[in-house]
Formats: C-alpha cells, structure tokens, sequence
C-alpha cells in the first residue's frame, strides 16, 4: 500500500460533510497534462478557461475537466471534446451532453439557469452509464495521481464505459477520491469493488453511504446530516431525502431533513477540528481540517 494510502487510513477522518459543493457540474473533456490550475493550464485556451470559471462564480456551476483513462498524449488539437452538464438536486437530477470543436461556445450558456437545474433542452440527454469521475490531478495533489490513476484504470479494464479522470474535486487527503453523477455523491478511499458497487446502485436509483463524502448540492452541514439520516433509517432511494432548511452558522447549525413520504427530522451538526495533526492535501504542512459532527438526530413531530 501507497504512503497516501496507509496515511489516509491510519488517520481515518470520517468522511461525510467533506463533498465539494456544486449543484451543477459542467464537465470538458480536455485531453493532454493539466496543471494545478487546470481550466488555465492544460490545452484549454486559457482565456476560455479562466472566462468561464469566472462566469460560473456564484452560479452554484462549478466547472472541471475530464478526460479518458489511460496514457496522455500529449494533444494539442482534438477535433471535437465530448461537454456534459449534471444537476444534482434530489427529485430533478440530470445530464446533458455533447460534442463541440470550440470550447469558446460554452461562454454562450446561461450558467444562472443551469445552477438553477434549468437545462431548457439544451444538447441531447445522456442516457448512458452512470459517470464516475475519479481525480487524478498530479500537479494539484501527487495521491490524486498516485492512488487515483490505477484506480481509474481498473475500472475501465473492468468495462466501466462511465469511467472518467476529472481535474479537481477536492478532499485530496482522502485519495481516490471520485463523485458519481447523475445524483452527485462524492466518495472517499474508493476501491474498485466500492465504485463499482456505487454505480451499480446508481443505475437503479439508489445510494451507497460507506465511504461516502456527501452529496454535492449541499453545504457540507447538509452533506452530514442527510447522509446520518440515511444511516439511522436505511434508506437507500436517491431521491427520497432533502435538505430543506439550514440554521445557524460555525461552528454548530440545525439541518432540516425531509423525507418524500412526509417524514421529516431536525439534524444538529457541530463543527470540530480532525486529529491529530494531518496535512489537507498531499505533501502539505499539517493542519487540522474542520470535521462535521453530527451530535442529535430528532424526528419532527
């Protein structure tokens, strides 16, 4: 086992409350090295890249580049680059894709709507394979490369047809780490057998919460609390949970949790400090990266 690996478990920081956030998800295909900063340091013109990530700010679209697993060429001119777009709101997820020879033409959607899970028809609806997009950006984090590249390498040996590599998702000292769309989950020290059994779910609906970061359209007290609920009462559905309402602020919130059938429960989440000591990102300082604590799950009268 990796040093990541070993120091990843060794620590064993819980996982849930740690997604990135991001209701939307806009996803270029970008073949070739990607640097740190990969919307600005890859074959992406870097004026496109760095228009768009500021387009997106504030518009809860939160932009990545994705490409095939495997050796990286180093490509300068595809003739065309597959663009999905994925809302993860319970009850209206969704993905939409095409193909574009000018990635300059994505300046031209309405990232407000798009945030908003409004797609208005836009490109054809991908009915494919649940897309797993595991992060493997070695300029960024070197266990994202370490861990992250075999792993997605497998699954695509395996048959995975929804296997992409993918830019940046945050939670690096988690490697592997990937999220799984239509619905959004992030997943944290992923093996092979957990994605799969993930995508497996996915296709019918329903969630896996070991290993599991949260789902992306929340804040990460809602991430927290949705997933304790999940595990208090066993459900599995995607869609029959959502975070209806959050109070307070750092370090502890109330979370309202609803549930399709009319149930409901009152979630108090309280921020702590993860230790010991541990570095947020490979190679770094150490630090004490905030964990979100669920403390009292109450179902609403």
């Amino acid at each position: 086992m990796s040093t990541c690996a070993t120091a990843s478990r060794q620590l064993a920081e819980p996982l849930a409350g740690t997604a990135a956030t991001a209701r939307t998800w806009l996803l270029i295909e970008q073949p070739g090295p990607w640097g740190a900063e990969a919307l600005t340091a890859s074959h992406l013109d870097p004026a496109v890249g760095r228009a768009l990530e500021a387009a997106a700010a504030g518009t809860g679209v939160r932009v990545a580049l994705i490409r095939r697993p495997g050796r990286h060429a180093d490509c300068r001119e595809p003739t065309s680059q597959q663009v999905f777009v994925a809302h993860t709101a319970p009850g209206r997820s969704w993905i939409r894709t095409t193909r574009l020879t000018d990635p300059a033409r994505l300046l031209e959607l309405d990232l407000v709507a798009l945030g908003a899970g409004e797609h208005a028809g836009l490109w054809e609806a991908y009915e494919g394979d649940p897309l797993a997009l595991v992060c493997t950006n070695g300029k960024r984090d070197r266990c994202c490369a370490l861990l992250g590249r075999p792993l997605a390498a497998e699954l695509t040996a395996a048959g995975g047809t929804g296997i992409w590599e993918v830019t940046h998702i945050g939670g690096h000292r988690f490697s592997p780490t990937l999220f799984v769309l239509p619905y959004g989950y992030a997943y944290g020290r992923a093996t092979a057998h957990a994605v799969k059994e993930a995508l497996e779910a996915t296709r019918h609906g329903r969630v896996v919460i070991g290993d599991c970061r949260g789902r992306s359209a929340w804040e990460r007290p809602g991430q927290a609390a949705e997933l304790a609920v999940r595990a208090l009462t066993g459900e599995e559905d995607a869609d029959a949970l959502d975070v209806t309402g959050t109070e307070g602020a750092a370090p502890r919130w109330t979370v309202t949790v609803a549930h399709t059938d009319g149930r409901a429960w009152t979630v108090l989440v309280e921020q702590g400090a993860a230790g010991p000591p541990r570095p947020e990102s490979c190679g770094r300082a150490l630090g004490t990266p905030a964990r979100m604590d669920v403390v009292a799950i109450t179902a609403a009268a």
